[in-house]
């Protein structure tokens, strides 16, 4: 399957074929042209219908605007290949990539990410963010090419801890693509064996250049931390223990002088990014990527009303 091409081809709505005999001829013409392609029909090699473009206009009209679908490159379609649309009265761009341009695509993409320091994957965080909420956002959706280069392998930039809330999207609201961020969501954005392992995972094996543990306004966890300890012990023996684990470390003898309750939840929300985020530096490897400047660790805050995500609790190399 090495060498087998994947067609893209970007096709006009068909109108009824005008005979027997056309039909006939762009059904030969069809399986003469994926036999040339490389497309096994019927085997396990792919072909993917990668887009329309306007309807053909009919006899005696204007011909529709073509829009190419995104390719490695450019390229006029065959004589074989244009014969089809011809013979189906349609006017029809074809182009292909192979998985080894799909892989030299993923390399050539890494390599761009691997030059980037932590401070320009930080920066590059922020920007996101800013078009998200200024309501600029690029919304990078990958192309059929693109989908196909991260097949083998993936090079995220940044490891984010986040909470499972539905209202916080971290790709969106950081206007990422696909592959971008290595996303680890749990409520209450808090540390345990398979949230830790999996940030450790990100750290060493997907060399990532920022670690972000991310809390959000009016945070459902932890508010209910904040509840009395024996209502907590009347939830599920795996919920209540979870919320306890929170409960520990917010301190809420610190927030009896705050009135406000905005204040107080995000005063809540801050204090456990902050517990998250110190815990983080007692690991032993992931320091040792802070102090070698290969990783930054921060923390942050999204308030869902705004959009914005403030950046505090840096840890970084001196």
């Amino acid at each position: 399957l090495k060498h087998c091409a994947t067609a893209s081809v970007v096709a006009t709505h068909l109108p009824p074929p005008r005979s027997k005999t056309a039909m006939a001829l762009a059904t030969g013409l069809a399986f003469g042209a994926a036999a040339a392609s490389g497309i096994a029909l019927g085997s396990s090699c792919s072909a993917q219908l990668s887009g329309l473009v306007a309807a053909k206009a009919r006899e005696g009209a204007a011909a529709p605007a073509q829009r190419a679908c995104p390719a490695p490159a450019e390229a006029a379609p065959t004589a074989r290949r244009q014969a089809i649309a011809d013979a189906m009265g349609e006017t029809t761009i074809y182009q292909g990539f192979s998985m080894e341009e799909a892989r030299q695509r993923a390399d050539d993409e890494q390599s761009k990410v691997v030059k980037k320091t932590p401070q320009e994957v930080l920066a590059d965080l922020q920007r996101g963010n800013a078009r998200f909420w200024m309501n600029t956002a690029t919304r990078p959706e990958a192309s059929a090419f693109d989908r196909r280069a991260l097949i083998s392998k993936q090079f995220p930039t940044v490891a984010l801890l986040s909470c499972a809330d539905s209202r916080v999207p971290p790709e969106l609201i950081f206007d990422q693509g696909l592959g971008s961020i290595f996303v680890v969501r749990v409520a209450g954005n808090c540390l345990a064996t398979t949230t830790t392992a999996s940030l450790q995972y990100a750290v060493h094996h997907l060399k990532v250049k920022v670690l972000v543990v991310l809390g959000h306004e009016l945070c459902g966890a932890i508010k209910a931390a904040q509840l009395p300890i024996e209502q907590l012990q009347q939830e599920p023996k795996e919920l209540s223990e979870a919320l306890l684990g929170l409960k520990q470390g917010l301190d809420q003898g610190r927030f009896k002088s705050l009135e406000d309750s905005r204040a107080l939840d995000r005063e809540a929300v801050t204090t456990n990014v902050k517990k998250q985020v110190e815990a983080l530096t007692k690991d032993e490897g992931i320091m040792a990527k802070v102090n070698s400047k290969e990783l930054l660790m921060v923390g942050g805050f999204y308030e869902i009303s705004s959009g914005i995500v403030d950046f505090f609790s840096e840890v970084a190399a001196k």
